[in-house]
C-alpha cells in the first residue's frame, strides 16, 4: 500500500473542486457574494476577539489527557462513530430541548449530542472494556452486538440514534484496520507522511463509511465531513475537539504540512448560519420544507447543495478576507470554527435563527 499511495499521490482532496461544481449548477440553494464579503469583514472583526489554539483540547473532561497511540486509537473511534446526534425531542431552534433526549450521566453531569459519544468511550474504558481496540470490533464472540448496545446505553429515555449503523461501521472499520494497517490508526498517519490530504485519500479509501460522496447532476461529488475532522478537528462550545492535528499540538502524529488544503466541515449547523448571515439563500419551496422540520434523504440534490454551497460560500468568505488581510492566517478550519461557535452562540441567547437546521439521518454527518 505504501507504495500505491506514493505513486499515486493527489495534491487535493477534492472536496473543494466539488463544492465548486455544486454551487455553479445549484437549483435550491445559491451563494450571494456581498454578502460574503461583509461576512468576511465582520467575522474578521470577531475573530481578533477569540483565540483558536490547539492547545485547548486537553482542557476538557472528556478528552484524552496523554498525547500518545492510545489517545489515536480513542480519537479514531470517536470520529468513526462521530455522526447523527441530532435527536427528535430536541427543540434545538427555539434553545430549548427536551429533557429526553439521549444523554449519558458521567464524570458528574449529563452530556448530549457530540459530547455524549465521548462520555459512552470512557465510560466503557472504566468498565474495562477495550472499546478503542479494533481487533476488539472484530471479534463477534467478545464484543457482541448485544455488548455494543450496552455501551451505548442511555441514561434518559431516548436511545442512540442509528445504533446497528454504529455497529457496521465499527465491524468495518476494524476489518481493514485488522488486516491492512496491522490494527493501529497510527499506522494510517505513517503512511501519509505529513500530508493532510493524503491521510484523507486513505481514511476514504480504506473505510467506506468515511466515504462521503454523492452523485450530483452527472458526477461523483465529494463532501468528506467526517474524514476532514478526523484530520483537522473542530470546536465545540470554545473547546477544541480532540483530532490529530489538536491532540498532538500540530508535532508528532499531529504534523500536518498541507493542514490549508482541507475545507470546512458541512454539516447541519453551519449552512443554517450561513443563511443567516445572508451567504446562502434558499428557493421557497427548500425554505418551507427546512421549517416545517421534514427529513431530507441523504444524497437528495437538495442536501448536496446545502453542503457543497456550505462549503464554497465559506471558500469565498475566506478569498474576500485574504484579499483584505493577505497576512491573515486564516484558513477554512478556522472559519469554520467561528461559524459554529456563532450559530451555537446564538441558540444559546435565544436568538432565533433565519430557517431551522435540515434534517438528514446519515452516517457522514
Amino acid at each position: 500500500m505504501s507504495s500505491l499511495y506514493r505513486e499515486n499521490a493527489r495534491t487535493t482532496t477534492g472536496v473543494l473542486e466539488s463544492a465548486k461544481y455544486i454551487s455553479e449548477n445549484s437549483t435550491y440553494v445559491t451563494i450571494s457574494q456581498s454578502a460574503c464579503e461583509s461576512a468576511a469583514i465582520s467575522i474578521y472583526a470577531a475573530m481578533q476577539e477569540k483565540s483558536y489554539t490547539t492547545e485547548t483540547w486537553i482542557n476538557h473532561v472528556l478528552n484524552p489527557k496523554v498525547r500518545d497511540a492510545n489517545a489515536i486509537d480513542w480519537i479514531f473511534l470517536v470520529d468513526l462513530l462521530n455522526f447523527s446526534f441530532w435527536s427528535d425531542a430536541d427543540l434545538e431552534d427555539t434553545g430549548k430541548a427536551e429533557t429526553a433526549r439521549y444523554a449519558i450521566n458521567w464524570a458528574g453531569q449529563y452530556w448530549t449530542g457530540y459530547w455524549s459519544l465521548c462520555a459512552v468511550v470512557n465510560r466503557a474504558l472504566s468498565e474495562g472494556i477495550p472499546i478503542t481496540t479494533p481487533s476488539f470490533w472484530t471479534d463477534t464472540e467478545k464484543c457482541t452486538d448485544d455488548l455494543i448496545a450496552y455501551i451505548f446505553r442511555s441514561d434518559t429515555t431516548e436511545s442512540v440514534p442509528m445504533l446497528q449503523e454504529r455497529i457496521s461501521c465499527m465491524r468495518e472499520a476494524g476489518s481493514a484496520l485488522v488486516s491492512q494497517f496491522g490494527g493501529r490508526f497510527t499506522n494510517c498517519i505513517t503512511e501519509a507522511g505529513n500530508s493532510a490530504v493524503r491521510l484523507v485519500h486513505i481514511v476514504v479509501d480504506s473505510f467506506p463509511c468515511f466515504r462521503d460522496e454523492s452523485e450530483y447532476k452527472g458526477r461523483t461529488v465529494q463532501i468528506y465531513k467526517r474524514a476532514q475532522i478526523l484530520v483537522a478537528g473542530w470546536y465545540r462550545a470554545n473547546v477544541r475537539v480532540p483530532d490529530i492535528w489538536a491532540c498532538f499540538n500540530q508535532t508528532s502524529y499531529g504534523k500536518f504540512d498541507d493542514i490549508d488544503k482541507i475545507s470546512m466541515f458541512a454539516d447541519y449547523r453551519v449552512p443554517q448560519i450561513l443563511h443567516t448571515l445572508g451567504c446562502l439563500e434558499y428557493s421557497t419551496e427548500l425554505t418551507a420544507h427546512i421549517d416545517s422540520l421534514q427529513m431530507i434523504d441523504h444524497n437528495d440534490e437538495r442536501e448536496v447543495e446545502l453542503r457543497g454551497c456550505s462549503i464554497w460560500s465559506v471558500e469565498v468568505i475566506k478569498q474576500a478576507l485574504l484579499r483584505e488581510h493577505p497576512e491573515s492566517k486564516i484558513n477554512s478550519v478556522l472559519l469554520d470554527f467561528y461559524l459554529w461557535d456563532t450559530a451555537k452562540e446564538l441558540q444559546a441567547n435565544m436568538v432565533r435563527p433565519s430557517v431551522a437546521c435540515h434534517r438528514t439521518r446519515s452516517v457522514f454527518y
